[in-house]
């Protein structure tokens, strides 16, 4: 992933929930859910495991596919964790 790439991203949360976000960094964001600075949702929810992940060209595509993956439902979003 290059620096003008976004990257959608979902995580399992150690209580077994699903976090979707974006970053234009993916390995320093996922450092910053660990250390409970990534998003106030993760907050004392790890350990996370990065179960998907798709980059997009910019950050409003990214916006707009992280909208339409949190619109889904969790039988949705594990089908499509599944079809990576």
């Amino acid at each position: 992933m290059n620096n003008n790439e976004w990257c959608v991203y979902i995580l399992r949360c150690g209580d077994g929930s699903l976090y979707t976000g974006i970053t234009n960094d993916l390995a320093q964001r996922i450092a910053k859910h660990e250390t409970g600075k990534g998003a106030k949702y993760t907050k004392n929810r790890g350990p996370f495991d990065l179960v998907y992940q798709e980059t997009s060209p910019d950050r409003s595509a990214a916006t707009k596919r992280e909208m339409q993956i949190k619109a889904l439902s969790r039988q949705e979003k594990l089908a499509l964790i599944s079809e990576t």
